[in-house]
Formats: C-alpha cells, sequence, structure tokens
C-alpha cells in the first residue's frame, strides 16, 4: 500500500488533502506540531518538524513511499520577511534525507509563485525567471534547488507546486477573501485597495487537490497550482459582497502601488491541466459562495 507523510496536516491547505489523498488509495500520516486528529481517516503523529530526532524517529516507524510537504511559517504579518524561513530549509532538507534513508520514492514540496520574477506578469515554469525579492520567495527558490539536486542524486522522483493566490475556509481572518467577507458578515464596512490589479486565486479544496494528483502523477519538476483565470481585485470583492448581500458596505481606496507588485499576476496552467490532468472542480463564484458559508457557520 502507498504510504504518504502528510506535513502542515492542520494547516489552511494540508487539511484538506487529506481526503484527496485517501480516495487516491495512500494510507496518510499526517504530522503536526500543535493540533491533533482533525480526522479519524488518518494516522495522526505529533512532531516538531525542527526536532531531527522527532523526523527520523516517525520516518523509520512510517517507512512511507511518499511525502507531501507543506508545513512552513505562514503567518500573515510576517512570513515574507521572517528569519525562520532559513530554518525551514534545513529542517526540510533533513526531512527529505531521511525520507530517503527509509526507502522513500517520490515527493512533492509546495512552493510560491513568490519564487518568480514577477515583472513579467504571465508566469510560465519553464521560461519566466526566478528572482524573489523576499526571504519567502528567496528560500523556497533555494530549497527547490536544494530538494532536485538531492532527489536526483538519491532516485527520488519529485515535484514542486508552485501556489499563486488561494482563498476558502480556514483562511487567517487578515488576508484578503477571509477579511472581506468576515467584515460584511458583520455589518462592517470592508475596504478594497488595489482593486484594479489582477491576480490568479484558486479555491482551497482545489489547490489541495491539485497537490494530491500531483503526487499521484509521475510528473516532475516545478509545476504552477492556479486557476489559469486571472481576476481583477475590485471584481472579486463586488462578488463577495454581491453574495452576502450589502455591497453599499464595500468602500475603494486608491493606495500608491507598492515596489514589486505587478498590475498582473497569472499563472501558466498547461502542465497542471495536460500532464498532471488535473482541472478545477469550483468556478471562482462557487468558491466564494462555500467561504461565506464557511465564515457563516463559524461565526455563529
Amino acid at each position: 500500500m502507498k504510504k504518504v507523510v502528510l506535513t502542515g496536516a492542520c494547516g489552511f491547505i494540508g487539511r484538506h488533502a487529506i481526503d484527496g489523498l485517501i480516495r487516491r488509495g495512500y494510507e496518510v500520516h499526517a504530522i503536526s506540531r500543535t493540533n491533533f486528529n482533525l480526522t479519524a481517516n488518518a494516522y495522526w503523529h505529533r512532531v516538531n518538524i525542527f526536532s531531527s530526532t522527532q523526523v527520523e524517529n516517525i520516518f523509520q516507524a512510517i517507512r512511507p513511499s511518499h511525502l507531501l510537504h507543506f508545513a512552513w511559517n505562514v503567518e500573515p504579518n510576517s512570513y515574507m520577511t521572517s528569519a525562520e524561513n532559513f530554518h525551514w530549509v534545513r529542517a526540510s532538507m533533513e526531512m527529505l534525507s531521511s525520507f530517503q534513508k527509509n526507502g522513500g520514492v517520490r515527493t512533492v514540496f509546495a512552493g510560491t509563485c513568490a519564487e518568480y520574477d514577477w515583472r513579467y506578469g504571465y508566469l510560465t515554469e519553464q521560461l519566466t525567471p526566478c528572482q524573489p525579492s523576499s526571504y519567502y520567495g528567496i528560500c523556497k527558490n533555494s530549497l527547490n534547488a536544494f530538494m532536485n539536486a538531492f532527489c536526483l542524486a538519491s532516485g527520488i522522483s519529485a515535484a514542486w507546486g508552485r501556489i499563486f493566490f488561494l482563498y476558502g475556509p480556514h483562511e487567517a481572518a487578515s488576508r484578503l477573501v477571509a477579511a472581506t467577507v468576515k467584515s460584511l458578515l458583520q455589518g462592517e464596512p470592508a475596504v478594497c485597495i488595489h482593486g484594479d490589479r489582477y491576480r490568479d486565486f484558486l479555491y482551497v479544496e482545489d489547490v489541495a487537490d491539485a497537490f494530491c494528483a500531483l503526487l499521484d502523477s509521475s510528473v516532475t519538476g516545478p509545476v504552477n497550482i492556479a486557476s489559469g483565470e486571472p481576476i481583477k481585485i475590485g471584481e472579486l470583492a463586488k462578488t463577495i459582497a454581491y453574495y452576502i448581500g450589502n455591497p453599499e458596505l464595500l468602500h475603494f481606496e486608491a493606495v500608491e502601488s507598492s515596489r514589486g507588485e505587478p498590475s498582473l499576476l497569472c499563472a501558466n496552467v498547461e502542465r497542471l491541466l495536460n500532464e498532471v490532468s488535473w482541472k478545477p472542480r469550483y468556478k471562482i463564484n462557487e468558491g466564494i459562495q462555500k467561504t461565506i458559508q464557511w465564515w457563516q457557520n463559524y461565526l455563529n
């Protein structure tokens, strides 16, 4: 039986990946440092990934064939510039080494669109140069290079999923979609800035399922995890207000663009569609409605 270790299993994406892995025939071993046992369908292990001893012990005990690595520091107000990003590179490589020593054969790591040179706008895996401008992007891009070299030398099949912009249940309340939904549901004004920028959004359940499909494929190298259909941030906010029913509470403010923030960020998703043979389940309107419903239940 295929055994997978899933890191970040209680996180925004990881919690949504468990069912997709089980559907594809995996015995799921979910790793978490804090929260625990979200579902009875997986084997849960409390592991601190920064402890090489704990990591080595759990890989020796499980001997997984597959590894799906989401765990990282993604605190909304600090993750782009946090020095903790550098520690995650080391911990991730030590974990990959433990995976290899205990018989691992296939792994997928979560990367980010922040690895790319954003000046290009339309971002393609094999064409767009990587020129990250944040600690987060630099460390993810470096980890991708280290992982590829290690896996090539070790005979491990490896892919790297570059996540673009996502939203959905369990998102941090300060993020764009979550903050807008929460404010409007509570009858409070919601302010939208940079409303004329185009961004590539994908519902979190689709993001998780795309990673599951990528892991279960033989595709290697970087793969964009996105919709390929950019939407104006302002239009996204208007869609949220429309479904909640109080568009009068949505306000737009013109703010000078910060350095390095382009008007367009969109993924080329040909590899995801054609090589992984995966496509999204949810359109943007459906994802927004599911997100609103989750927040309504959460706030009540």
